[in-house]
């Protein structure tokens, strides 16, 4: 049987995500993807990055100062043959093929904020006969898309990520090194981190090494200068940083899923974050005391915490937050024996559990034979 071949339709120029780096790199036995050649993963130079997001907020603003929302649909168009198409976070505007697509969380249905029209408008293109399949990334993002388009209860399909088991060497003797990496500080929870991680170096100096990766503003930066803060990295050099860390410190306040946590996981690094009203699927990937811990965050002090930014001021539920963060971040660093155990656990997960390549391709190549039928 020859390959089927799967274009990949991006609702930008290419998508921002590690998701399609990893699908590229470790596709199902007999499928050939195609325009491939500029996916390199999630963006990592710190003006591409800036500029990036800067066009695609003066868009969304401008879509919902004029009240303008649509369906987030494109038409894919290439001079070679092809026999599905793979919608990356967007949907379809084809009807002469058939065609999947993969979404994290349903907003990304839309362009602009979600209405009655865009509502509508996404429900007459799901409902065409060559929309095959919905893969949503997690079960909650599933059950959002069910209860607004109920009739799509049999095209919907969860489709966890997937990425292989990362080498990782650790040298003997050297200090715990702690990881922090992100490319939205405020929003994932880059204040609280750097408060928890001055704390965390005052009490092991001598014991641990704390690398915080971010777009941290300079006067914050000046204000933890005792720390080793870097702006954000090439993935490569990301990489770098993952093998020869111990623990994954992400205590994000707001994710659709959080990728960084799996990658973390591939590399062996139990995590320690957070579960916020703005992370609802952060369960679905961390089991809170296997391959990490997680801190619950009340709604009122999450609001808080992203609407204060540079004027927060730590009083009691900020400093009972970081408290409880720096605990958890303890009993990792004190227990060789816990960590280890987490470890195994981690990268288990992704070797052998729903967020391994075997898993994914199993279901993708599944999904792709029935939607060509």
């Amino acid at each position: 049987m020859n390959n089927i071949k799967v274009y990949l339709q991006y609702p930008w120029k290419f998508p921002d995500s590690p998701y399609y780096k990893y699908l590229i790199d470790n596709p199902p036995k007999g499928i050939e993807y195609l325009n491939v050649s500029k996916q390199k993963g999630v963006i990592t130079n710190k003006r591409i990055f800036l500029f990036s997001n800067l066009l695609k907020n003066i868009i969304r603003k401008t879509l919902n100062i004029f009240s303008i929302s649509i369906p987030s649909a494109f038409l894919s168009k290439s001079k070679e043959n092809y026999d599905l198409i793979h919608c990356a976070h967007c949907l379809s505007k084809n009807k002469d093929k058939n065609w999947v697509a993969d979404i994290e969380s349903e907003w990304q249905f839309y362009l602009g904020k979600r209405n009655n029209s865009s509502i509508k408008g996404v429900k007459e293109i799901l409902s065409r006969n060559n929309c095959k399949k919905i893969m949503p990334w997690t079960q909650y993002t599933a059950n959002q898309i069910i209860e607004t388009f109920p009739f799509m209860r049999d095209k919907v399909e969860v489709v966890h990520p997937a990425l292989p088991v990362q080498e990782s060497k650790k040298e003997k003797g050297k200090k715990i090194t702690l990881l922090y990496a992100t490319r939205y500080f405020w929003l994932k929870g880059g204040v609280i981190a750097l408060e928890v991680c001055k704390r965390l170096n005052e009490k092991y100096r001598e014991k641990i090494e704390i690398i915080f990766i971010s777009d941290v503003p300079t006067d914050i930066k000046h204000r933890y200068r005792t720390l080793k803060i870097k702006d954000i990295v090439p993935l490569k050099e990301l990489f770098g940083y993952y093998k020869k860390a111990d623990l994954f410190f992400y205590p994000s306040f707001i994710d659709t899923f959080g990728f960084g946590i799996l990658e973390a996981m591939s590399f062996g690094l139990p995590i320690i974050s957070v579960n916020t009203n703005k992370t609802l699927t952060r369960k679905e990937i961390l089991d809170n005391g296997k391959q990490g811990f997680i801190s619950e965050i009340k709604d009122q002090l999450t609001d808080k915490i992203l609407e204060k930014k540079e004027k927060l001021v730590f009083g009691k539920e900020e400093n009972e937050l970081i408290e409880n963060l720096f605990e958890n971040c303890c009993k990792l660093i004190d227990d060789k024996k816990l960590r280890e155990k987490m470890s195994r656990n981690c990268t288990n997960e992704v070797k052998n559990g729903k967020f391994s390549i075997k898993e994914r391709n199993k279901k993708l190549k599944r999904i792709y034979e029935e939607a060509i039928k």
